[in-house]
């Protein structure tokens, strides 16, 4: 076994540990097959609370989104995102020509499954914020690629704002009904309804 397994093993137990990391499959079986999970973003944690949640077989073949210029800014950072989450990089600024979405369109054409944040930045206020135009095209794209709605609870709680000590709480990730883009359906409407599955997906408070 590489050091990258046994860093990503590690990696998965202490998030266990500290979140719980509850993968519920309410509206999908945990299957191998090419997915986008689409989720809410409230934390830095959210992609390693879903990695952890996914079943060992699933997370050889999912891979976040990681901004460039932050993830590879020491050895170490670039070592953990590309050996042991296989990170697919983004350059969070770009010139005109640049298409903000190769290099996913090349992770999708690859064959491997993604995390995407649609809503673009993170969010405290609750409920998702208006999600952007890249799940439309990704979907547009690869129509065959089942699209997985999430949503995380807690997470936000484990690392408080200017806190440096993770805080012990249960988190879960709840995967939704499977949606994919109608022919012919606006890209407004697509987000308004991607959005609402993500919502759908929110356990119910008892």
């Amino acid at each position: 076994m590489s050091r990258a397994d046994l860093m990503g093993l590690l990696l998965a137990f202490i998030a266990r540990l500290i979140t719980g990391a509850q993968g519920h499959w309410r509206g999908c079986p945990p299957k191998a097959e090419q997915r986008i999970y689409f989720a809410n973003h409230q934390s830095h944690l959210d992609w390693v609370l879903i990695w952890a949640a996914l079943p060992r077989e699933l997370r050889a073949m999912t891979r976040p989104i990681a901004a460039k210029d932050y993830w590879t800014g020491t050895p170490f950072k670039q070592w953990l995102t590309t050996e042991v989450f296989n990170a697919v990089y983004v350059n969070r600024t770009r010139t005109d020509d640049q298409d903000p979405l190769e290099p996913l369109v090349q992770a999708l054409a690859h064959g491997d499954s993604l995390v995407i944040f649609p809503e673009g930045t993170r969010s405290n206020q609750g409920e998702p914020q208006a999600f952007k135009s890249g799940l439309y095209h990704l979907a547009e794209q690869f129509p065959h690629v089942q699209l997985i709605p999430a949503w995380i609870d807690n997470v936000q709680r484990v690392m408080p704002k200017g806190e440096v000590v993770p805080v012990p709480i249960l988190c879960t990730v709840t995967f939704g009904t499977p949606m994919q883009l109608q022919p012919g359906e606006d890209k407004r409407d697509f987000l308004v309804r991607a959005r609402a599955a993500v919502l759908a997906a929110r356990p119910e408070v008892a």
